[in-house]
């Protein structure tokens, strides 16, 4: 008997989560698999060609693997089998799933459904008719982690819903547009912020957008709501990075369930993600984390 996944007030709450998954032994995992934290990153934002390269491949394993899981999306089935069909493709791939021991995170994939913003953790919550739900994978290969999520819908949605998950991905569409050499990054959540406040939207500020490659965040923060002055790195050829805005039908506020991962908008408030990782080129960017 699959669990129903909201309380009487229609919000979603916990579920059970089951046995962790094995990686094969074969496969390289991250420095910070069985740490309580990953050790501090030392490099810049930058990277070769070579390594652009290897982000690249990362990013092609995670995207097919959100393929994968997505291709099983309808109601009734469980988050923890969308993680399930992630896992097995990354692996199977010979890459490691980075989320999987990630300051202890138990799961392959975070699956966050309605109004959870973020870090949903796969469970038996069975998806229904009308919910949205995010899929978010990074795939480690040969050293370097390759970063994205996207946001689908089961069955048929409400019109909001559907107007909400669009316009999520175009806030993406923009927020890449305004990549260039020489500007702040700041000017990225600019563009989202002044994108979203035409909708009404709430634009998530605490959790951003981060340098990816070597490490799965790397300190460099990128932010999705008008930020200036603060958050004035400059954007420059060859810095890799991820931008995953967040967007919400109320309030941008949130609160943390007692796991320390999920994160849910206060109002309980409907909420889209899509994200990218992506290379500055010297005219614009090139996106990393695409299937083909």
């Amino acid at each position: 008997m699959k669990r129903m996944p909201f309380d009487p007030q229609g919000r979603l709450i916990p579920g059970s989560i089951s046995a962790r998954l094995s990686v094969p032994a074969g496969i390289q995992s991250p420095p910070y698999v069985g740490m309580q934290a990953p050790p501090p990153y030392l490099g810049d934002n930058t990277y070769t060609e070579d390594e652009v390269e290897k982000i690249r491949d990362a990013g092609r394993i995670a995207s097919r693997a959100i393929d994968a899981a997505s291709a099983a999306i309808r109601p009734g089935v469980t988050t923890d089998e969308l993680d399930r069909i992630a896992h097995q493709y990354v692996v199977d791939h010979g890459a490691y799933p980075s989320t999987f021991g990630y300051r202890g995170y138990p799961k392959s994939s975070c699956t966050s459904v309605n109004e959870v913003i973020c870090h949903g953790i796969p469970d038996d919550t069975a998806l229904r008719e009308g919910d949205i739900v995010n899929i978010d994978v990074t795939a480690y290969l040969d050293g370097y982690h390759g970063d994205l999520n996207r946001t689908f819908r089961v069955g048929e949605v409400s019109e909001e819903a559907e107007l909400l998950i669009q316009r999520t991905e175009e806030a993406l569409r923009r927020g890449i547009k305004a990549v260039a050499p020489g500007r702040e990054v700041n000017v990225i959540g600019r563009a989202i912020e002044t994108y979203a406040k035409r909708f009404g939207y709430g634009v998530v500020r605490d959790f951003t957008g981060h340098g990816v490659g070597a490490a799965f965040h790397t300190g460099l923060i990128i932010p999705h709501y008008d930020s200036a002055p603060r958050f004035n790195d400059m954007i420059v050829p060859g810095m890799v990075f991820t931008i995953e805005p967040m967007l919400t039908l109320g309030t941008h506020e949130w609160d943390m369930w007692e796991d320390d991962w999920t994160v849910v908008t206060r109002d309980r408030s409907l909420t889209a993600q899509f994200e990218h990782t992506l290379v500055v080129r010297e005219s614009g960017v090139e996106i990393l984390t695409l299937s083909d």
